[in-house]
């Protein structure tokens, strides 16, 4: 059935909670009509563009920018100094974290333009303001920038090491900061005890988000008023003018406008307050008209925040049944070459404590010292520390299983929580209120056909490849106790808006919170216009980020909704003059019990606009809206179980059949919650087979910044994902949802990493690195003396 169909003949589509409805937004996005950022205009709009460091590392002797302002259609060129002089702030980071010594937090903040010394491959040196983007980039080219080179860093390993090139002169070491989690001494007593004890070293790699569409951002500033407007894409709008107003231009927050309209792709990397937004802004209010930066795809992996990159020391504690026991990590994870703030302090710091996974350990510490380096700063990308640490604690149960000759699966029953043992608190902290991990492993043993595995390798054999399987277990935390706003606001004639704090950029949020607007109210979607975005639009939001739109926003929504059917019982009562307690409230419909008397919610709503038809006292209007803050968070879960083939004479992998079994609690739209799932496996997959941000060592230079040297998986490296939903619904949100946006890659990471292991080992491969790409896997199997044969 078309979309057009759904949206008009409500009498047989139902589009409540749990049905699977297409997508509204397809119709504008599929055919050229999505209101995306590049393809905002603004009247006498000037062009931007960015002078960016060649060198990883390098003082500032000078910068001249003579010739550059004198070139044609040139309107300005400001550096550091400028910014300076204006007396404009620098966000800062204000989390309390600590060096291992007790001593604070370095911290450095990021410059919106350095002064004095670069600090990576893209640090942000001048802008430059012309009529037309081609101008400023010719001008751009003209800039003398008077470089000395600097020793440099960009290994995560050895930026931690004691001989390592310094970044900051104010730090004694390239470390920021050390956080801890769990009983250290609980943990060291249970590996003391221990009848086995499995180590290794893993390796996480740097990767990008490859969105659609680059970033970008309009800076406009109204004298008039003194009010700054930046049209940006960024995941929450309302934090964003919050970071800009008072940490930035030191004015009132309304004073400040944040506009985002559709947003191709975001997973996080798009999420916060970046120097373009400040300096587009501040360059608008000095020229007086608006200036526009559009940042090149060649220019992307240079002024983006990157994600993950962190390598984890992992212990795993057993006894002598292959009872797990405890559990230890120490891990560097690489911040980059500044601290911008708090953002660059969320992951994987806070999401490690998700490392126990869904087994039952007593005892657990983990240790993250927050490493600095010659690179672009890290920030939360998709999953944000849930994935690594999937990865680390399935990745150590293979060895263990191995070790102590179990089978992977039958290690991984042993061992899991059980559902009454819930709720049930792990030694990092976390506590799971609901969830049955061993039904998920149940359905994914049947669905994958798990049994039948060794003939189907069998078969493999036979055509001379090399075939593998991996079964793991995922959980993460998601959705945390952060407010969200929704309204719901009646027009006179009886239509309706929504307009939600969160801010989608591709999940599908119009079509999932109509639902639940259905759901509740029964309304036509086809007379529901959504607005997300819009800072003078939307009262309130902390946006979308960390899986949390349907539980908190959609809570905020089911609490609004409840507050409409109150007051509309309120003016029904009085409208059919009866007593209120006599009116119920379904299918759209205000009834009068033990009658046929019955008014429409569409009626109601007219009529409250008219205060001659409404009770004494009571205000004009059907316009209500909640804010929502969940006490604790969520934690999806799921099994994911990939199969491979591996080509030995040419290394190449081939995925074969991926599936998922995932609880997300309520599932608000079950093809939108595939859509997540395949989109988060895509980018776990890539990640392993081919996705990796790489600096040359000893220059630093960035040696991935094109699509030509920065792999992404096709649709051919895919194969179909089959998705199952096993959920079970959280008391902890009016919903029960759990969060669903990142389930798909905290367990793809180690599914097809283990996976292709798998099919490697009975050529004696038992170790390799992100990402497993066809060369790597060719000379791992050359190395260990193993003859190919056709």
């Amino acid at each position: 059935m078309s979309q057009q169909s759904q949206s008009n003949d409500t009498s047989t589509i139902k589009f409540g909670i749990g049905q699977p409805v297409r997508r509204f937004e397809d119709n504008r996005l599929v055919t050229g009509r999505g209101r995306y950022q590049d393809g905002i205009t603004l009247p006498r709009q000037a062009y931007s563009v960015f002078l960016r460091s060649p060198h990883a590392h390098a003082r500032i002797r000078s910068i001249d920018t003579e010739a550059a302002l004198a070139a044609p259609g040139v309107l300005a060129v400001y550096t550091g100094e400028d910014y300076a002089a204006d007396g404009l702030s620098m966000p800062k980071a204000m989390m309390p974290r600590k060096k291992a010594d007790g001593s604070p937090m370095f911290a450095p903040q990021r410059p919106a333009l350095v002064i004095d010394r670069v600090r990576y491959v893209g640090d942000p040196v001048a802008m430059v303001i012309a009529e037309t983007l081609m101008q400023a980039k010719d001008a751009a080219e003209l800039i003398s920038v008077d470089y000395e080179p600097l020793p440099s860093v960009t290994s995560t390993a050895e930026a931690a090491g004691t001989d390592a090139p310094r970044l900051w002169d104010e730090n004694p070491d390239n470390i920021s900061h050390t956080v801890q989690h769990g009983n250290k001494a609980a943990t060291d007593a249970a590996f003391a005890r221990a009848k086995h004890v499995v180590r290794r070293r893993y390796v996480i790699t740097r990767v990008h988000a490859q969105y659609m569409e680059p970033r970008g951002a309009i800076g406009s500033h109204d004298a008039y008023e003194d009010r700054y407007t930046l049209y940006a894409d960024v995941n929450y709008p309302h934090r964003v003018r919050n970071m800009l107003a008072t940490s930035v231009f030191r004015v009132p927050e309304s004073r400040v406008r944040v506009v985002c309209n559709d947003v191709g792709g975001g997973f996080g990397a798009k999420g916060w307050q970046y120097v373009e937004h400040r300096l587009t802004l501040w360059a608008a209010r000095k020229l007086e008209r608006p200036v526009k930066w559009r940042c090149e795809r060649s220019e992307v992996i240079l002024a983006d925040e990157h994600g993950r990159d962190n390598i984890g020391e992992i212990e795993l504690a057993l006894d002598d049944k292959g009872k797990f026991l405890a559990v230890r990590l120490h891990m560097l994870a690489n911040l980059g070459a500044y601290v911008g703030s708090d953002r660059q302090l969320l992951t994987p710091f806070g999401q490690i404590i998700t490392l126990t996974g869904v087994y039952d350990i007593p005892a657990a510490h983990v240790t993250i010292d927050a490493v600095l380096s010659n690179t672009s700063p890290t920030a939360p990308y998709r999953g944000a520390g849930r994935p690594e640490a999937c990865y680390l604690m399935e990745r150590i149960l293979e060895v263990a299983s191995r070790e102590l000759g179990i089978d992977p699966v039958e290690l991984r029953q042993r061992n899991l929580i059980q559902s009454t043992a819930l709720p049930y608190r792990t030694p990092l902290g976390p506590v799971y209120d609901c969830g049955d991990f061993a039904r998920n492993m149940q359905l994914a043993i049947q669905h994958s056909d798990y049994a039948g595995y060794e003939g189907r390798r069998a078969v493999s054999e036979a055509a001379g490849k090399l075939r593998g399987i991996a079964l793991v277990n995922a959980i993460e935390q998601a959705a945390g106790p952060v407010p969200e706003f929704a309204e719901v606001r009646f027009q006179p004639s009886g239509s309706a808006m929504l307009l939600m704090g969160t801010k989608s950029h591709g999940q599908g949020h119009e079509t999932s919170f109509k639902q639940i607007l259905h759901e509740k109210l029964g309304i036509d979607p086809a007379e529901v216009q959504f607005i997300d975005g819009d800072t003078d639009r939307v009262a309130f939001g902390m946006g979308s980020n960390g899986s949390r739109s349907m539980v908190a926003g959609g809570s905020a929504l089911a609490l609004a909704a409840d507050k409409v059917i109150e007051k509309g019982k309120l003016i029904a009562a009085h409208l059919m003059e009866v007593g209120v307690a006599d009116v119920s409230f379904a299918d759209c419909k205000f009834s009068v019990a033990g009658t046929d008397r019955s008014l429409t919610l569409k009626q109601v709503a007219m009529a409250s606009f008219q205060p001659a038809r409404l009770p004494k006292g009571l205000a004009p209007g059907l316009i209500e809206s909640a804010t929502y803050a969940p006490e604790k968070p969520t934690y999806p879960n799921g099994c994911h179980v990939c199969e491979v083939e591996v080509d030995p004479q040419t290394g190449a992998v081939q995925l074969l059949a991926y599936l998922v079994v995932d609880d997300v609690g309520t599932v608000i739209n079950p093809l939108t919650l595939a859509g997540q799932i395949h989109g988060g496996v895509a980018q776990g997959v890539g990640q392993i087979l081919m996705e990796q941000v790489v600096y040359e060592p000893g220059s630093g230079q960035l040696l991935t910044a094109s699509f030509m040297d920065y792999a992404m998986p096709r649709a051919d490296t895919m194969c179909n994902i089959a998705v199952k939903s096993n959920p079970v619904p959280t008391s902890t949100n009016l919903l029960g949802a759990k969060g669903a946006g990142e389930a798909g890659v905290v367990g793809a990471l180690p599914a097809t990493m283990i996976a292709i292991l798998d099919a490697l080992a009975p050529l004696g491969v038992r170790e390799m690195d992100m990402p497993a790409t066809s060369d790597r896997i060719w000379y791992a199997i050359q190395a260990d003396g193993v003859e190919v044969r056709t």
